[in-house]
């Protein structure tokens, strides 16, 4: 693995990241009570931006941009609907019953990002797509038990990827977590599959966001011509669940959550 320089933050830093955190907690969940059939993600958005501005806070995600000739993100959520992975933009859409659908929201408050994911079904959903939701959910805290000191990033990804495939589902490959503080994407990558015993060491300071993807068949994927859009290449369903942690002296802090 090529070695990548991580960002360590102090007490005082992690408990800024504590504060973005909560508040984009309290928004994913205002935003996600909110996914009924008819609900547009126009609607969505417009309720994230102004809940955001509330806080006296910035979506991360905004204009944002992966290389620097890119086409900027347009919207403060990637909203991906159904095949749609991540990525997904939030407009023009109309949800019907039985979908399910990925908010994915990015939130920097005095300096800090804090990044968190959930997927959630518009009215009455099939058993398959339950039990993507239930799985991708319960795959993120899989990976969460492994963050404490003298660990390693293929401890997370290996307990993710394990649960995943016990569960006749697959884990995107292509897709994984990253550290967050400062910038909303920065050092060290942090997959969602591997090995134990494999990849960096974790160490007291690391904040990372943990982002299981995963696929009711292929993991392959493919980008739309935005490209932003990232989907499944058979058209079948997808689940995202995500949360920004800290790696304590104790084990692991969740930081985007109420």
């Amino acid at each position: 693995m090529t070695r990548q320089k991580i960002n360590l933050k102090s007490k005082a830093e992690i408990q800024k990241m504590r504060e973005s955190g909560k508040i984009l907690a309290y928004i994913l969940n205002l935003l996600s009570a909110k996914i009924v059939p008819g609900v547009s993600g126009d609607e969505i958005e417009e309720i994230a931006k102004k809940e955001i501005k509330k806080h006296n806070s910035i979506p991360s995600f905004l204009n944002y941009k992966i290389y620097k000739e890119g086409i900027p993100f347009p919207s403060c959520v990637c909203f991906s609907v159904n095949d749609e992975i991540v990525h997904g933009f939030p407009y023009g859409k109309i949800i019907k019953e039985g979908d399910i659908v990925g908010i994915d929201l990015g939130v920097k408050f005095e300096g800090f990002h804090s990044d968190s994911a959930v997927t959630i079904g518009a009215g009455k959903i099939d058993e398959k797509a339950r039990k993507l939701i239930e799985v991708t959910k319960n795959s993120l805290y899989k990976g969460i038990e492994q963050v404490k000191s003298g660990n390693r990033s293929g401890d997370i990804g290996f307990a993710i990827q394990n649960y995943v495939e016990e569960n006749g589902l697959s884990i995107v490959r292509d897709l994984v977590g990253h550290g967050v503080g400062r910038s909303v994407h920065e050092a060290p990558e942090v997959p969602n599959y591997g090995n134990k015993g494999e990849g960096f060491k974790l160490c007291e300071g690391m904040t990372f966001a943990i982002e299981p993807m995963v696929n009711e068949k292929s993991y392959n994927i493919s980008c739309d011509n935005d490209q932003w859009t990232i989907r499944t290449v058979d058209g079948k369903l997808s689940a995202h669940f995500e949360h920004t942690v800290a790696v304590v002296k104790d084990g692991c802090k969740i930081l985007t959550k109420l």
